[in-house]
């Protein structure tokens, strides 16, 4: 995998969890980030990085940095009341990579991700994360519904996020074992994995608008649930 941009590679060098085989960097890159040159920067042009990232974003700066490491879902749930964020067959690399940054600086023990029909950890989503992808721990599942019935035989309370639901985002305390989950771009949750959570929570809409996109949606969902639990 070829990361690319100045927060991807950076993070990816400090987290240490992936073996980094080559960085390069352009001359006006390397002048501007320091750490480049620590890491043994290979000088390169634009054009080069383009073509080995396959991006136009690169920030003058890639690396080879090996597939993503991708923990088990088991792990998650067995860590001591666990928060972890649920994506529901989340394609836009966008919103995965907007969502896992707020994950990680709200201090989730995790993600967990559809295998099918779902953005992976690319490139892409490391960008868009902004590098936290590096720090974070992300489980890919087969089922969703099935993670989630897994979960509450663990002892976790499922919350999904629903624009019509009737219970306030706010009402419950979320104390214990959480997880939060987060439906598609457009579609929401599905019926299936709507029907395994154990309440469906919504956020207010005071505007014009109907809904907050998927990633906005989780980083106020996040934060509110991190409230609670702190008061709790």
């Amino acid at each position: 995998m070829i990361l690319y941009g100045r927060n991807a590679v950076r993070e990816a060098l400090r987290a240490r969890r992936r073996s980094i085989a080559e960085v390069w960097a352009t001359d006006r890159a390397v002048a501007r980030e320091p750490w480049l040159r620590d890491a043994g920067a290979r000088i390169a042009r634009p054009e080069e990085i383009e073509r080995r990232s396959g991006s136009p974003d690169h920030q003058g700066v890639c690396a080879d940095a090996g597939g993503y490491p991708y923990v088990s879902a088991r792990e998650l749930l067995a860590v001591d009341a666990p928060f972890i964020v649920a994506l529901d067959e989340l394609q836009d690399p966008q919103n995965v990579g907007a969502i896992a940054r707020s994950a990680e600086c709200a201090g989730t023990t995790g993600v967990v991700i559809c295998e099918r029909r779902a953005a992976a950890v690319t490139p892409a989503v490391a960008k868009a994360s902004a590098g936290a992808v590096e720090h974070l721990r992300i489980a890919r599942v087969r089922n969703m519904a099935d993670f989630l019935g897994d979960a509450k035989r663990s002892g976790a309370w499922c919350y999904g996020a629903d624009a019509a639901a009737t219970t306030g985002y706010d009402e419950p305390d979320y104390s214990g074992a959480v997880v939060l989950v987060i439906g598609a771009e457009g579609s929401g949750l599905r019926p299936r994995v709507s029907k395994s959570c154990d309440a469906l929570v919504s956020l207010p809409l005071r505007g014009r608008i109907e809904s907050l996109n998927a990633s906005a949606a989780a980083a106020v969902l996040m934060y509110g649930i991190l409230q609670r639990r702190r008061g709790a």
